[in-house]
């Protein structure tokens, strides 16, 4: 398992010995410029306190460069290449000196040689590279100690500082594992660094989101118990009414009201189960086009038996572009309740119309009826689940048509609006995309 405290150990430290690294590299370098310096400008200053002074010649027979003392070497000749004077027998450099510096490749290592012509005499100095690298390995070396002692109190202090700034995720952690479905209460945000307060909202917009969703739930199934109890109280009556007819046409007449019952609690149910799908988050249909235009003829031509037994005029208008994103199905229901709803409401003989058209690039959907509409004063609550309004008068229902309707809407990001109906009564219910995708005008439809 990943550790971000370890994480962070590990590169810190491998960063500091990096860097220190680096600075021993770069210290030892510049140690070398100056150690190459200073011997350059003593290796001068000895060979002009040299000059001049008396010497004899040399006897024959000194050996060549090899291993030995460090020391500098020290030659001097005359103008007529007498050798004069060397320092040490067994170290002899080249006879042929070239004045100034120079840097000489032997069997023993670089050698740097300085010569110098005064008066009738040549002076040649010579001290190996090895020196030079050596003093300033060491003072890299000094330079570099102290920082090398104090490496293990960095990692020390490095560590309790990391454990130091991730108390507030240690804190926030045991927060969240206090947290359950009966206590869903907002993270504290006090006392935190700037760079948790973000983590920290974001849960607690997380924690208020599945609040709002438990509470939903559970509202949902305390209404969805309280209506069902109802009609299914109707139900078991009806049965024993069923059960204690003594003649045919009282157990056909019971038996009638049983299906009725039966059938309203399967509707019932059957729009609770719509409701419960387009809860947030329970479906997840990848939004495709889908055109309102076929769904809307699909619904009409589904309930246009319903409105012919009315003596209803049902038809759609389409006069722009009907193409929207979204789930197909839950487009399907969504038109299917506001249509059937206007149906129902709408006394024999009326009238309902379904339009589809293009307010600046917004597909619109309306749905007008003639009936006795909604009061004003019931308009904000309509879409409240089991709520049914004032004017429903004897029309059985459930109270969950615009409720669907409403849920569905906000799920494609859609508004809806209530309005007047037809010739200035009924109803009229608005809803509006705003994200379509262009097409071809739909023909319009009967």
């Amino acid at each position: 398992m990943r550790s971000i405290r370890r994480e962070l150990l590990v590169w810190l430290l491998l960063g500091i010995a990096l860097a220190v690294a680096a600075a021993a590299v770069g210290t030892y370098w510049r140690a070398r410029d100056e150690a190459n310096a200073l011997f350059d400008y003593q290796l001068k200053e000895m060979a002009a306190s040299l000059t001049d002074a008396p010497f004899a010649a040399v006897p024959a027979g000194a050996g060549t460069i090899g291993a030995g003392s460090d020391a500098m070497v020290v030659q001097i000749w005359d103008r007529n290449g007498v050798q004069l004077f060397l320092s040490q027998p067994r170290r002899v450099l080249p006879q042929n000196a070239q004045l100034g510096f120079t840097t000489l490749s032997t069997d023993s290592g670089p050698w740097r040689v300085f010569s110098a012509l005064a008066a009738e005499q040549v002076v040649q100095i010579a001290q190996p590279m090895s020196a030079r690298r050596e003093l300033a390995a060491s003072m890299a070396l000094r330079t570099i100690m102290p920082l090398l002692a104090v490496l293990p109190f960095l990692a020390i202090l490095i560590w309790f500082t990391i454990a130091r700034g991730l108390k507030p995720l240690d804190r926030v952690a045991a927060a969240v594992a206090r947290r359950s479905p009966t206590l869903l209460e907002p993270l504290p945000e006090s006392d935190l660094p700037r760079e948790v307060q973000p983590l920290v909202g974001a849960l607690n917009d997380l924690l208020s989101r599945l609040r709002h969703t438990l509470d939903a739930q559970r509202s949902f199934v305390a209404d969805a118990a309280h209506e069902l109890r109802t009609p299914l109280t109707a139900v078991h009556l009806q049965a024993q009414l069923a059960e204690r007819a003594t003649t045919d046409a009282e157990r056909a007449a019971a038996l009638g009201e049983l299906k009725g019952g039966l059938e309203r609690a399967t509707r019932l149910v059957e729009q609770l189960l719509t409701l419960a799908r387009e809860e947030p988050g329970v479906s997840e249909v990848p939004p495709a086009s889908v055109d309102l235009a076929a769904l809307a003829r699909e619904v009409i031509a589904d309930l246009a038996p319903l409105a012919g037994a009315k003596g209803i005029d049902l038809g759609l208008s389409s006069t722009a572009a009907s193409m929207v994103m979204g789930d197909a199905d839950a487009l399907r229901t969504l038109i299917s309740n506001l249509v059937d709803n206007a149906i129902r409401y709408t006394r024999a003989g009326g009238r309902v119309d379904v339009a589809l058209a293009d307010d600046a690039g917004s597909v619109v959907l309306t749905v007008r009826d003639s009936g006795p509409g909604i009061a004003v004063e019931d308009r904000e609550r309509v879409f409240d689940r089991f709520y049914r309004g004032s004017g429903a008068g004897g029309i059985r229902g459930s109270g969950l048509g615009l409720a669907i309707v409403k849920r569905i809407a906000e799920r494609h990001r859609a508004d809806i609006e209530l309005g007047t109906g037809i010739d200035g009564r009924g109803l009229g219910v608005t809803v509006r995309f705003t994200q379509p995708i262009s097409g071809s005008p739909a023909p319009a439809a009967p």
